[in-house]
């Protein structure tokens, strides 16, 4: 049976027609041994191959991506992660070891361990968590109560235990924990009772000046109702409840000269000896 075909003729400017074999040389698009022009074409109309730049992510897409893996693993919805985690394999160039990391954020182990951890905060049940600290060293703690929350860039466990922070820098805050969810090696069963109370919290006064007083937006643990009279002053008081230093410290920080504690002392004295750290560095 004779093929039926069809010809056109094309008006191309001069060096088109190799760069056209060149085309279809890559895509091993031939008749023969010589690359065929007509195969392209018939291929390109057939949408069988794609002609053009190559779709590929740059470095802040990557960083986006990567910070949105991070949210959807920590939240528990793995499927949308390992989306996510298909494309910046597919696309993104990644370096071997940074290609290894987005794999083990998706692993089925992961998966588990907040799925467990939802079902015992949910069910008030406590547990046992065995923990990977910053040092490479495993801990275990005796978790009574937890939330999850949101701090900066990603979801963590905040959890009261009956193990206590060593030295206590805050005594009324020695039992209060904040854990990753990617430093989590295993959940066990706990005879604890649970700790209906939930975390510790202090009483933290802030004075907030300048631009602050209007710009500052109410958080959750916020006890002060702002009205709109309370930003026409000069300051702008906050009393809040806190239950871990160290993200009002991170909060706090760029504020600079327009937020102050104003107590308790023990914070204040922890944001001295911050600032002190941070001077030295300028110093010497």
């Amino acid at each position: 049976m004779v093929r039926k075909t069809e010809t056109i003729t094309l008006s191309i400017q001069k060096g088109t027609k190799e760069k056209l074999e060149n085309v279809a040389q890559k895509l091993n698009l031939t008749w023969g041994d010589r690359p065929s022009i007509s195969a392209l074409m018939n291929a390109i109309a057939s949408e069988e191959v794609y002609v053009g730049k190559p779709f590929e992510l740059n470095n802040n897409q990557i960083r986006a991506l990567e910070t949105v893996v991070k949210l959807l693993t920590d939240s528990g919805k793995m499927q949308f992660a390992n989306i996510i985690v298909e494309l910046l394999l597919e696309k993104g160039k990644l370096e071997t070891p940074m290609q290894q990391q987005l794999i083990n954020q998706i692993s089925h182990e992961f998966e588990g361990w907040r799925k467990a951890i939802d079902f015992h905060l949910s069910e008030q049940k406590p547990f046992l968590l065995v923990y990977e600290n910053s040092q490479k060293e495993q801990e275990i703690f005796n978790v009574c109560y937890g939330e999850i929350r949101f701090h900066e860039k990603r979801f963590y466990l905040e959890a009261w235990c009956e193990e206590v922070n060593l030295p206590p820098k805050i005594p009324e805050l020695t039992h209060n924990w904040c854990f990753r969810f990617d430093r989590i090696k295993n959940i066990l069963k706990s005879n604890n009772r649970w700790r209906k109370e939930g975390l510790d919290y202090i009483e933290v006064i802030l004075n907030f000046y300048g631009n602050m007083i209007k710009a500052y937006e109410s958080k959750l643990e916020d006890i002060t109702f702002i009205t709109e009279e309370d930003r026409k002053g000069d300051k702008l008081v906050i009393v809040r409840k806190v239950s871990n230093p160290f993200w009002l410290i991170r909060e706090v920080l760029p504020y600079g000269e327009n937020c102050q504690i104003i107590s308790p002392e023990s914070i204040k004295q922890q944001f001295m000896m911050e600032i002190e750290k941070i001077s030295l560095l300028y110093l010497s």
